[in-house]
């Protein structure tokens, strides 16, 4: 298995592991996280697929941008395959990485050969009430403070606190999540709630001639694990719910969620 890094292409920091011969699967992150989050999956992924990591602009070890729009970040995810040489690709998005997985769809159909959405709330209106931990993190008048001080204990009780499961949260995430900017991360919300208050996801999705798979854990803390079935409308589109697990099931069941995405890109 290889691992080589590919640092700030197009202000995108891009990790690949696994052979560069074997089908390409890129692994995108949610907001507030970074490409240390698929640590637990990775080895099992890399086994069959040139996995590629990137951390999103302003996220981990890749710079800011002058916008956090979705389609914006599609696009230059977008001119970095195109400049890897790789297509059609199997693209996977945790949460808002979801969105801007469906956006590279959307503006790139040649590029995506599927899609898998992991615990990506399909509308603004699916969004659970937030750990208070996390709301006093964002919200003004202490959120800016509270951010500038956090502890690594803090930063992993934000990050467990969406799980329904015991989970260790790997060192190189909590470096990598330290690294966001207050500001940089309530614009990245905003424009992520942006994008799904325009269409939905699932209404984007049908629009789309490609495969999906939609992982949702069964106690999602973040969105409403109900909302999953919207996605049901979707053609070509299969819905897996996992038992007793939250928001993050790379971290709180690694084996689960790795056989599944192998296992549906497999089948493409």
């Amino acid at each position: 298995m290889g691992n080589y890094d590919v640092e700030h292409a197009h202000g995108i920091h891009v990790v690949h592991d696994g052979p560069r011969q074997a089908p390409p699967l890129v692994l995108i992150h949610g907001s507030g996280s970074a490409g240390g989050s698929w640590s637990p999956v990775v080895p099992a992924l890399a086994g069959r697929h040139h996995v590629i990591r990137v951390d999103l602009p302003g996220h981990g070890h890749s710079p800011p941008a002058p916008s956090y729009d979705v389609p914006e970040q599609a696009g230059r995810l977008a001119t970095v395959l195109d400049e890897l040489g790789l297509r059609p690709v199997n693209v996977v998005g945790h949460s808002s990485g979801g969105y801007i997985a469906t956006a590279l769809a959307e503006q790139r159909p040649d590029l995506v050969g599927s899609l898998a959405l992991i615990s990506s709330g399909p509308s603004p209106d699916a969004l659970l009430p937030q750990p208070v931990l996390l709301r006093v993190l964002i919200a003004p008048p202490l959120g800016p403070f509270l951010w500038s001080i956090r502890s690594d204990a803090m930063l992993r009780r934000g990050m467990t606190s969406v799980c329904n499961r015991p989970v260790d949260v790997p060192d190189d995430l909590v470096a990598e999540v330290r690294g966001i900017g207050y500001r940089t991360f309530r614009t990245v919300l905003r424009r992520n709630t942006a994008y799904i208050t325009e269409r939905s996801v699932p209404e984007r999705l049908t629009a789309l001639d490609v495969p999906v798979l939609v992982i949702f854990g069964a106690a999602d803390r973040r969105w409403d694990p109900s909302s999953a079935h919207h996605y049901d409308t979707v053609p070509n589109a299969r819905v897996e719910q996992l038992p007793d697990v939250g928001h993050l099931p790379m971290l709180e069941v690694p084996e689960t969620t790795s056989k599944l995405l192998l296992d549906f890109a497999a089948a493409r």
